[in-house]
């Protein structure tokens, strides 16, 4: 098969710095294909969900040449895209709540007057259903395919997993993330750009400040800027360490209302890489995935464990007035980085659709 041609994207080098990483997971999702494998894989997801929020996924499938070609294409929207063209495909966030298109720099407030120096541009994983920048359309047969990839092949397996540590029949939470249904899955390609050292002095280097997802599950696949950290439960941050041709995995909001605060969303943040990759670009693919719009973000009592260990009320209402995907996903979507945030200590707070969510910045 001839490839459309693209620039070759070339990564910064791995950090040589001594940082303390967290102790993550790995799951070998090949192992996922039978049924013993999958009752083994069950137990070590529910430990790291509950332990981290975090774990790695190897042996998903995809090659390390085909994980570069994507990094290549990840980089089109960016360097290959005009200035003014990307302003034609500028999304309209505070006016339809949405990420399709472009989320251009300098549109989330950091800290102290601060925005952000990130881009990134997002499709629906049905790639076709919008028109996209001309230097995107000849790649987009491959950006479909990974896509279909990310959400039958990745994101399947591991709702499965869930499930069953839930106790739940397997395709609890596949039946609720149908791929042609409505909603606001992503495929992300992000762009975080250097800042200057006034703008790192005023947000003590937080480039993106520590937040959880709004979805059920992320799918970030690991590249070598060191940026990354999540909040472990011992209130430090800690790294996330780049490991070639891995997935880094982490639950959302959709997933802890769903299972009743069972599995809680870990908090994160981007910071400016260490010394020695100052100066690069961060260059991020994900698969940002949500329910079908319609679901209702109650949880799923029927659930065994939910039935043994009660559910957590801390977040959210146990409520008719439970917030669909769709409600949820746009309040989240309008509020980050343009709504007022009330301090209180070290946190941020405000509430979304009625539940209290935190910033740490």
């Amino acid at each position: 098969m001839t490839l459309p041609p693209v620039p070759r994207y070339i990564p910064a080098p791995r950090t040589k710095e001594d940082l303390e990483y967290a102790d993550l997971a790995f799951i070998d999702l090949s192992k996922a294909s039978t049924a013993e494998g999958r009752a083994e894989l069950a137990i070590q997801v529910r430990d790291a969900v509950k332990e981290h929020g975090f774990f790695y996924v190897i042996n998903h499938g995809w090659t390390q040449e085909q994980n570069d070609r994507i990094f290549d294409i990840a980089d089109v929207p960016f360097s290959q895209v005009s200035d003014e063209e990307k302003k034609e495909y500028e999304a309209d966030i505070l006016g339809t709540a949405s990420y399709q298109g472009y989320k251009l720099r300098q549109y989330w407030h950091i800290d102290a007057g601060v925005h952000d120096q990130i881009e990134h541009y997002n499709l629906l994983r049905d790639v076709n259903k919008k028109q996209h920048p001309k230097a995107i359309r000849p790649l987009l047969p491959e950006i479909d395919a990974f896509a279909k990839h990310n959400h039958f092949d990745i994101l399947f397996p591991i709702l499965r997993l869930i499930a069953v540590g839930m106790e739940l029949p397997e395709d609890t939470f596949v039946n609720n993330h149908r791929f042609d249904a409505p909603g606001e899955t992503w495929v992300r390609f992000m762009k975080y750009f250097p800042r200057s050292e006034e703008d790192e002095e005023k947000t003590n280097q937080v480039w993106l400040k520590g937040h959880t997802d709004s979805g059920t599950i992320t799918i970030l696949w690991s590249q070598p800027v060191t940026s990354l950290q999540i909040l472990s439960k011992d209130g430090k941050w800690r790294f996330v360490k780049h490991i070639d041709n891995a997935l880094v995995i982490n639950t959302g909001d959709a997933l802890e209302f769903l299972s009743g605060g069972y599995y809680k969303p870990t908090i994160h943040r981007v910071v400016q890489p260490p010394k020695d990759q100052r100066g690069y670009p961060r260059l991020g693919t994900f698969y940002f995935a949500m329910p079908d719009d319609e679901v209702k973000l109650a949880p799923l009592k029927d659930s065994p464990v939910l039935q043994r260990v009660g559910v957590d009320l801390s977040r959210f209402k146990d409520a008719e007035d439970t917030p669909t995907m769709e409600e949820w996903r746009k309040g989240r979507t309008r509020a980050y980085g343009k709504s007022t945030l009330k301090k209180v200590g070290n946190v941020e707070e405000e509430h979304i659709n009625g539940v209290l969510m935190r910033h740490y910045n």
